[in-house]
């Protein structure tokens, strides 16, 4: 099987003088990127980074993030993309636990250069690329591990996830198998590159000659005029974001007919947003991916969205990617028949190799021959996946299970909604009551909660119904990726109650 190094082999030998990146005024071809990889590789050995070890970056999207991403397992060592949300705390938790030997950074490093053996920052990378000659390609297996990804923390700890090169390769084939690219097509990398969906449009550019327009840091009006000016037809995103480009292009237009296809995960998104988005941006396919980190991170795809808004799909996040099998397992193992929730289990060469120094959580999550990810759903009979919630978000009142995806749809379907947050709450008769944060889209006319909740009660049952509606002025807390961090909403709540808020 191949690994990263073949890509951008690829790409140097089929597409060399093609535009490969653009980065503000940065603009270079496939071939001068393969270039600056061979240096990368070169610089690494000359700083005594041997195959194997950690090289960890900490940056905002642009070439020289795409250069290490892809660099870096190329030439046999392994990339450590960090979250630039996580706080120092965090970061250097990230660092050590990885043992670290370089850190490529596009900011003062602070007290994080303590735990590494050495800093390049962008000005360092650069002279040290310039004084190397590019290097022969290393020899590498397609199970050497190629990075470690640690994950958003929105459900716990960080946790290191070993994806190999297999993994890496395996989830670009089962992307490109199903939302195919062409050769001279530009997608607009505006989702985090430390995020593991980054290597769909990183590896899937480099094999099909696509050209990756950045986006340093996301905003809305940014990446509506990126998409105008470069003629952008894929981008990815998670729901937050397309959410956000649709109200900049209602209240500011542009001309983005160019945009072919709009992918989105991370996260559920409301049918109503879809028809929001859809409505705002015409001539984009609408695409949901559902997955994980450890999944590297593709597992389910649902293509054409804007066209199922009125189906019972359009609440589905699609059907197994070619080369993924995914069973709803019972908790002894055994598969669930059509319409049976269980947990979602996933199998295929894109399943991480484990957790980093970690080998209970990896035998916990790694069993069967399959990753079980905590994630509950069911199967319909046309072999779609429809998620009802997280394990951990699920709430139990009174003995029914509520799944909160189901409630903050209803929620999504008022107008005056923006974003929806629903959780489980203590309460001493029903053990937990159905609690919703909500951020209004006017903060001139903001819906009183009694009528948020009546508009719920007319869609959904009764026990699903919020007893409470906090009605919120600011944004919903997201990790790096742009999850909603439910943990934070949810804490205040289950302070000092004997309950796991994570």
């Amino acid at each position: 099987m191949p690994t990263m190094a073949d890509p951008l082999a690829h790409a140097v030998h089929s597409y060399a003088d093609a535009p490969a990146v653009i980065d503000g005024a940065v603009q270079l071809t496939f071939a001068e990127l393969g270039d600056r990889c061979a240096r990368l590789a070169a610089a690494l050995d000359a700083a005594g980074i041997g195959a194997g070890e950690r090289v960890a970056i900490l940056a905002a999207n642009g070439h020289r993030y795409i250069e290490s991403y892809v660099g870096v397992p190329a030439s046999g060592r392994v990339i450590v993309p960090l979250n630039t949300r996580h706080a120092t705390p965090e970061l250097r938790y990230a660092l050590q636990d990885a043992g670290t030997r370089l850190l490529i950074t596009d900011r003062d490093p602070g007290e994080l250069a303590t735990c590494v053996d050495l800093v390049w920052r962008f000005e360092e990378y650069d002279a040290a690329l310039a004084s190397a000659a590019p290097a022969p390609t290393a020899a590498l297996a397609a199970d050497d591990l190629a990075g470690l990804f640690y994950t958003g923390g929105t459900t716990g700890k960080s946790k290191g996830v070993m994806l190999s090169h297999r993994n890496l390769i395996a989830n670009t084939y089962h992307w490109l198998a199903t939302v195919p690219h062409e050769t001279g097509d530009r997608e607009l990398v505006m989702a985090p590159l430390f995020h593991a969906a980054g290597s769909n449009g990183v590896l899937g550019a480099l094999w099909t000659g696509c050209c990756q327009v950045t986006l340093a840091a996301f905003d809305p009006a940014a990446a509506l005029d990126l998409i105008a000016k470069h003629r952008i037809t894929h981008t990815l995103g998670v729901p937050t974001m397309l959410a956000a480009m649709g109200e900049e292009q209602r209240a500011r237009p542009r001309d983005t007919d160019s945009l072919r296809a709009l992918a989105h995960g991370g996260s559920p998104i409301a049918t109503e947003v879809v028809r929001r988005v859809s409505s705002a941006l015409p001539s984009a396919e609408l695409i949901e991916v559902y997955g994980a980190t450890e999944l590297s991170p593709l597992a389910t795809i649902l293509r054409h969205e804007e066209q199922r808004v009125d189906e019972p799909q359009a609440r589905s996040c699609g059907q197994p990617a070619l080369g993924v099998r995914i069973d709803v397992c019972a908790p002894d193992g055994g598969i669930q028949p059509t319409g049976g929730v269980g947990e979602v289990v996933v199998r295929g060469d894109n399943v991480m190799l484990g957790y980093w120094n970690k080998p209970e959580q990896t035998a916990a999550v790694l069993k069967d021959g399959g990753y079980w990810t905590g994630d509950l759903g069911y199967f319909d009979d046309r072999g779609y996946l429809y998620l009802v919630d997280r394990s951990k978000d699920m709430i139990v009142s009174g003995g029914e299970n509520v799944y909160s995806t189901e409630v903050e749809e209803a929620l999504y379907r008022h107008p005056g909604v923006l974003e929806a947050a629903v959780f489980g709450v203590p309460d001493e008769t029903w053990g937990e009551a159905v609690h919703a944060v909500v951020v209004p889209r006017d903060a001139e006319r903001v819906p009183p909660a009694d009528e948020l909740i009546a508009f719920c009660r007319e869609r959904i049952a009764g026990y699903k119904v919020p007893k409470a509606v906090t009605l919120r002025d600011t944004a919903l807390p997201k990790s790096g990726p742009g999850k909603v961090l439910k943990r934070e909403l949810r804490a205040p709540f289950w302070e000092g109650v004997d309950r796991d808020v994570n």
